[in-house]
């Protein structure tokens, strides 16, 4: 079980004073095991938004302290700028990352609420998935009329009362905070200085308008630009290559283009990767493609899995590790069967025609031993993912869309991942081919073993592979992926059936 982490994106009103946002930044990091991951400043908007991380107690305790930094040093009678606004600290977030539910972060944010307007005197409102009522869930309908007007109306007006704190404002103004779920704050200046071009273009794109699924959006003027200033609830559901070209095409429209772009904090790594996968249409792309993913991977195999503590977990009853890990595991054995045999070949006179190419089969063994050994731990991690996705709330249709569009992405990974181990078993048979043939004919049935294994582990994967797309509702995806493993399973077919000849030929050994 990991050691459970959330996630903080505070956003407080001053970017113009560079010494009030480092005491911020200090109060946030007086607190241990709190790590500041982010810091991005706007002059325009006059605001800074902070990202940090941590344990949960401690990054609540952060951003208490964070808050009550900012309501000293904050005035919001004599703070002007380009984005709406209702407090010093005007918005706080909490976003799940590992080892933590969002019913936890709900009872973190309700937690602090309370003791942020019993002990600072400020008033709190809730928002997202910690909202008290359907009509305070979106951050825009708190902020409404932003700080001079809620000034007057959270006294006189009953349905803008707080969930905690007075029902009064101090020049701290009032602080909205909540659970969510990852977005991407995201800002795209367009090439004219009319912010009606800006208003126009955000009214077109946000979904509270007619727009986008998961756009929130505002037209603004900034550095004497038009900003479209974005607010991505679910990169999945709305990816941003979309929002952008979208933006691109309601400009023209008005004569104008996109001048370049800009995000704000940090941003998930998929939806780079998706965006990246978009533009350069690169439809057969893979994530294990990717440079950085390898090298964690390399770095998560840097601990050795011991048999019997994966033994061990595959009988405890869970539904991790299950036949997908077992099946990557059995194909590691089978690799390094192939390894072994290779080792007994090489050095012996008898086979030193063949030592070249038995050095090249022990490479190949033992990255493929990596790679599947890697892919035990990524098929349970795999498979978690799935489950997190079907934990997920469905009580609206945005969060029925979200919950089904996180386990369809997920069940493709689930499948991604044994799908991998498949290819990897087939080449682990072809070695294992080699090796029979040409290796040390005192080890032949250890080669034989390791294409057994190899066999083995390919079903075992291909079971895995068509239970994750039998329930996957995208079935263009599901019938490509369908058709690789089919493709896979009659090349191992005929490995086998050379495998069998080999065997009888050269060491006399028939199937039963």
């Amino acid at each position: 079980m990991s050691a459970p982490i959330v996630e903080c994106i505070a956003n407080y009103s001053e970017a113009r004073r560079p010494d009030v946002i480092e005491q911020i930044k200090a109060a946030i990091q007086s607190v241990p095991a709190v790590s500041l991951l982010d810091q991005h400043s706007d002059l325009d908007h006059n605001r800074t938004v902070l990202t940090f991380s941590g344990p949960p107690a401690q990054v609540e305790e952060a951003v208490f302290r964070s808050i009550a930094k900012a309501a000293e040093l904050i005035n919001l009678d004599e703070h002007r700028g380009e984005h709406p606004r209702i407090g010093a600290t005007d918005v706080v977030p909490f976003v799940p990352i590992t080892g933590i539910s969002m019913q936890e972060c709900v009872e973190i944010a309700q937690r602090l609420g309370r003791r942020v307007g019993e002990e600072l005197d400020i008033p709190v409102y809730l928002y997202e998935e910690a909202a008290s009522r359907p009509e305070r869930k979106n951050l825009e309908d708190l902020r409404r009329g932003q700080y001079e007007t809620l000034k007057e109306e959270i006294i006189t007006n009953a349905d803008r009362a707080p969930d905690f704190g007075p029902s009064r404002m101090g020049t701290a103004g009032a602080t909205v905070i909540g659970a969510r779920y990852p977005l991407i704050a995201f800002n795209v200046y367009l090439s004219s200085g009319d912010v009606e071009i800006a208003k126009k273009v955000a009214k077109a794109i946000r979904h509270s308008s007619g727009g986008l699924r998961y756009i929130k959006g505002l037209g603004l003027l900034v550095d004497g630009m038009a900003q479209v200033s974005m607010n991505l609830t679910n990169y999945q559901g709305t990816p941003l290559a979309r929002a952008v070209e979208t933006i691109r095409r309601e400009a023209a429209r008005y004569g104008v283009g996109i001048h370049h772009s800009e995000l704000v904090g940090l941003i998930p790594q998929q939806a780079l990767v998706e965006a990246a996968r978009w533009y350069l249409q690169l439809d057969q792309f893979e994530d294990g493609q990717i440079l950085e993913y390898r090298l964690a991977e390399a770095q998560t195999s840097a601990q050795p899995i011991t048999s019997d503590d994966f033994l061990q977990a595959l009988a405890d009853g869970s539904s991790t590790p299950g036949g997908g890990s077992a099946a990557a595991y059995s194909g590691a054995a089978a690799a390094a069967l192939v390894a072994m045999v290779a080792r007994l070949t090489i050095g012996k006179k008898k086979y030193a025609g063949v030592e070249d190419q038995m050095q090249t089969i022990l490479q190949e063994a033992e990255s493929l031993r990596e790679k599947l050994t890697n892919a035990i731990q990524r098929d349970a991690a795999a498979f978690s993912g799935v489950m997190e996705a079907f934990k997920l709330p469905k009580s609206s249709l945005e969060e029925k869309a979200r919950r089904q569009g996180m386990i369809d992405s997920t069940t493709l990974e689930a499948a991604r991942v044994p799908l991998e181990v498949a290819a990897w078993s087939v080449e682990v048979i072809g070695l294992a081919r080699q090796v029979v043939e040409l290796g040390n004919l005192n080890a032949i049935s250890d080669g034989a073993t390791g294409a057994a294994l190899a066999r083995a582990a390919l079903s075992g994967a291909g079971y895995n592979v068509r239970i994750n797309l039998a329930s996957l509702e995208e079935s263009g995806a599901a019938e490509a992926l369908l058709k690789v493993l089919g493709k896979l399973e009659r090349r191992a077919n005929k490995q086998e059936v050379q495998i069998q000849k080999i065997l009888a030929e050269r060491g006399g050994i028939s199937p039963a």
